[in-house]
């Protein structure tokens, strides 16, 4: 589904995605009470939302259809690049960010990731990141101490690399031979400990601490 107040966006997306065998285009709204009435009578697995909308911002339409329908995946389509929008998103339940001028090819992956329970940030989206990872990025988290990376565990350490990995407790339980309850637990402890709030700001932690290798992981 496709949530957004220009309609031509919704037909241009809506024209590309029907080449695509494993994506079915289940309907367009332009804002977030025809999104919610849309939703209430048809099935949809993603939904594709953009930002800035007439009644409600897509902050809240994001933030009322992860509580509706938690098992929807949402994919943020937005012109919006500043850290602080990024970050509310993702805050609000969505699993995916990514800038209206990403390719086609980028959306349709970026849809297929979140389809399958995983976490996508545009590679625009990760260049934000990483640029923001200096004094004016840390505004939009809590202040940090320099020594708090020594405060995680081994096996925290493990368990935060193989999040950035797009990893859910899942597959990490399956990896480390462990529960996913545990996964749970320490994940809780890792945002605790790095004084965090969201997988946003946990991984820009990470890197900024050299917790985790920009070249080995994917954020």
């Amino acid at each position: 589904m496709i949530i957004d107040d220009h309609q031509i966006i919704i037909d241009g997306l809506k024209s590309i995605l029907q080449d695509e065998e494993d994506i079915l285009f289940a309907g367009g709204a332009n804002n977030m009470h025809q999104a919610l009435e849309f939703l209430s009578q048809n099935p949809v697995h993603v939904a594709l939302v953009d930002i800035s909308m007439p009644d409600h911002s897509g902050v809240d339409v994001t933030r009322r259809i992860h509580e509706l329908y938690p098992e929807i995946k949402i994919l943020a389509l937005t012109m919006h690049e500043d850290i602080a929008m990024i970050t509310r998103m993702v805050d609000a339940g969505a699993s995916g960010y990514l800038l209206k001028r990403s390719n086609m090819k980028e959306v349709v992956e970026a849809i297929r990731v979140v389809a399958d329970d995983k976490k996508y940030l545009g590679r625009e989206v990760q260049a934000i990141l990483l640029e923001n990872l200096s004094v004016k990025a840390a505004a939009t988290d809590a202040d940090i101490d320099a020594d708090t990376p020594g405060i995680l565990t081994s096996r925290e350490k493990e368990i935060l690399n193989l999040i950035a990995k797009e990893m859910n407790n899942e597959q990490i339980a399956r990896k480390l031979f462990i529960s996913e309850r545990t996964v749970e637990t320490h994940r809780r402890n890792i945002l605790t400990k790095t004084k965090t709030k969201s997988i946003v700001g946990l991984i820009k932690f990470a890197y900024k601490h050299g917790l985790i290798s920009k070249d080995d992981d994917k954020v």
